[in-house]
C-alpha cells in the first residue's frame, strides 16, 4: 500500500468505491460487458449480504456506494467482484481491472446524497446521455421508479418491501 493511504473498514459507515479497468482502457464500452458486470455484482452482493446504495458502469471504471458487507472485508468483496469479472471478460487481455481501488468513507444523510448525485450524474457529465433516466447501467432509474434493476439497491423501494423489522425475543 502506498505511503499515506488508509481504509478505513469496519468502521460502520458507507464506502464510496472507484475502480477502473486496466490503464482505464473502456472494456465497459460496449452493453455485453455492462451486462456480465451488472450480475456478478448482484451475485456477489445477495452471497456477501452487502448493501448497495448506488452505482454505475462507465466504460472505464465503475463507482459504488457500499455498505461493508456483514460476513467479510470490502476489499474481499470488491476482489471476488473484479476476478469473477476478470475471468468472463478478459479474454486475450493482460489483465481487465487496476489492482487498486480508491475509497472514501461517507458518513451523515447529506454527504450520502452527495455522492449519490454525483454517481448517476456521471454519465451525463461525460457525454453518454443527456439525462441520468436515459443510461441503463445505473442505480438511477430505481431512485425514480422503485423498480428493481439488475443490482438490488438499498432504498426506500427495497426497504418498504422488506417489511418492518419485527424483533425477537428472547426465550
Amino acid at each position: 500500500m502506498p505511503y499515506g493511504l488508509k481504509r478505513f473498514q469496519k468502521a460502520e459507515a458507507l464506502h464510496f468505491i472507484t475502480f477502473s479497468c486496466f490503464q482505464r482502457l473502456p472494456f465497459l464500452e460496449s452493453s455485453d460487458p455492462k451486462n456480465t458486470v451488472e450480475a456478478i455484482l448482484e451475485l456477489t452482493r445477495a452471497r456477501h449480504q452487502a448493501r448497495i446504495y448506488a452505482y454505475v458502469l462507465m466504460p472505464e471504471h465503475v463507482h459504488l456506494l457500499i455498505n461493508e458487507p456483514p460476513s467479510i472485508l470490502l476489499a474481499q468483496f470488491l476482489k471476488a467482484v473484479k476476478q469473477i469479472t476478470s475471468r468472463k471478460l478478459k479474454g486475450p487481455r493482460e489483465k481487465f481491472w487496476e489492482q487498486r481501488y480508491f475509497d472514501s468513507n461517507v458518513q451523515g444523510e447529506d454527504a450520502r446524497s452527495e455522492v449519490i448525485r454525483y454517481i448517476h450524474r456521471n454519465p451525463v457529465k461525460r457525454g453518454l446521455v443527456a439525462s441520468p433516466g436515459d443510461y441503463q447501467w445505473s442505480s438511477f432509474n430505481h431512485y425514480a421508479t422503485g423498480v428493481r434493476g439488475a443490482v438490488e439497491i438499498e432504498s426506500e423501494w427495497t426497504a418498504r418491501l422488506r417489511g418492518p423489522l419485527i424483533a425477537i425475543k428472547p426465550r
